[in-house]
């Protein structure tokens, strides 16, 4: 079985000093929701693989601060071609990668993300907020085998759910 996590970027800062929304950092509360959901995935014992993010900054900080925060071993490729892409194109991303790779994390953007797992999952549009992940299960051995339709939602978490217990990090 394989396993894709969806992890949507902190909230950014729109205030912030930035020429292009490449560009744009997280916000306060967005490096403080990265912290949150990589120790959520640490205490359910659910580490990815591979994390694979856009080259955002924004995308790329959560990643990194999930990362360490969650003491997660994996390793992180940063790709721009997840910044701005079709559905079909992460799709093209996912079905490349290794088949030793069970647990592939990709930090990213909506409205990709909701309309991905619309499709992946052949269920209604699900709104994700920032710093949101979503685990996909899919009956596969091998990435090249993925499939619009056959994965299976196995849990949503947003960080509002779990601030309140860590309000001191």
């Amino acid at each position: 079985m394989k396993s894709i996590l969806l992890f949507r970027h902190g909230k950014s800062d729109w205030n912030a000093n930035y020429k292009k929304d490449h560009d744009r950092p997280l916000s306060k509360r967005g490096v403080k929701a990265a912290k949150v959901m990589g120790l959520y995935l640490l205490n359910i014992q659910q580490i990815p693989d591979l994390i694979i993010s856009s080259t955002a900054l924004r995308a790329k900080t959560t990643a990194q601060i999930a990362k360490k925060f969650g003491q997660w071993n994996s390793e992180l490729i940063l790709d721009n071609n997840i910044y701005h892409c079709t559905i079909d194109q992460l799709l093209s991303i996912l079905s490349q990668q290794d088949p030793k790779m069970n647990f592939i994390c990709i930090v990213g953007h909506q409205p990709i993300f909701s309309h991905f797992l619309s499709e992946i999952t052949d269920s209604n549009w699900v709104k994700l907020p920032t710093a949101s992940m979503v685990r996909i299960d899919l009956p596969f051995k091998n990435w090249e085998e993925l499939k619009f339709g056959k994965g299976v939602l196995s849990w949503i978490k947003k960080p509002k759910e779990l601030m309140p217990f860590k309000t001191t990090i």
